[in-house]
């Protein structure tokens, strides 16, 4: 069934299901967003512009966020973390007399409990402690080996400083070892640039 979603089209952002994303809220269009959506159901359609200008097309695939934590500020701006409930499928923009933008969406199904097999998890684990040793980020390897393969790889995947399109793709890899896979190809890639090209951009 398709829903009609508001949304925040922010490049260089993506949001998982189960996972959550903190925003500040600055704009008057998305003030205006977010004071709309609290006063119905408190969902955000978080979705990536493919270009940074103003009414640029949209990915074809975002996350719904509910806003959980609310911080109202006295000159109108808001803090506020989405918790992921599921991803979306763009079928088509609404035009609206709204300041920010609307589109019928289509929900997408994940399936529940996804995991990794030992060798798969094992090899993540490796490349990602190289790729954070590259970037000088401290991880407490403890706590991540706690992780559950899903939250692992899919929190992974939203903080990566990763482009756009790269983090793009990663929210549009179909399941949870197909996002594995392209999660440690392109840590590979990244750790065999040695020419100096900037490839990922922190966001």
């Amino acid at each position: 069934m398709s829903k009609r979603l508001s949304i925040f089209p922010l490049p260089g952002a993506i949001l998982f299901p189960g996972l959550q994303l903190p925003l500040h809220i600055f704009e008057r269009r998305y003030r205006d967003l977010v004071g709309s959506a609290l006063a119905k159901d408190r969902l955000i359609g978080m979705i990536q512009p493919q270009k940074t200008k103003d009414g640029a097309p949209l990915y074809s695939i975002g996350c719904v966020g509910r806003i959980g934590d609310v911080e109202a500020l006295e000159d109108g701006r808001y803090n506020i973390v989405l918790d992921g409930e599921a991803r979306f499928r763009v079928l088509r923009e609404i035009d609206s007399s709204t300041s920010f933008r609307q589109v019928e969406a289509e929900m997408i199904e994940d399936s529940a409990g996804q995991f990794l097999s030992s060798v798969e998890r094992a090899g993540f684990e490796f490349e990602a402690r190289r790729f954070a040793d590259m970037q000088g980020y401290s991880v407490d390897w403890d706590s991540v080996a706690q992780l559950d393969d899903e939250t692992l790889i899919n929190g992974v995947a939203q903080i990566a400083p990763f482009d756009p399109a790269s983090k793009q793709a990663l929210l549009e890899a179909p399941d949870l070892k197909q996002r594995c896979e392209l999660m440690i190809q392109l840590m590979q890639f990244f750790a065999l640039r040695d020419d100096g090209d900037e490839i990922v951009t922190l966001q």
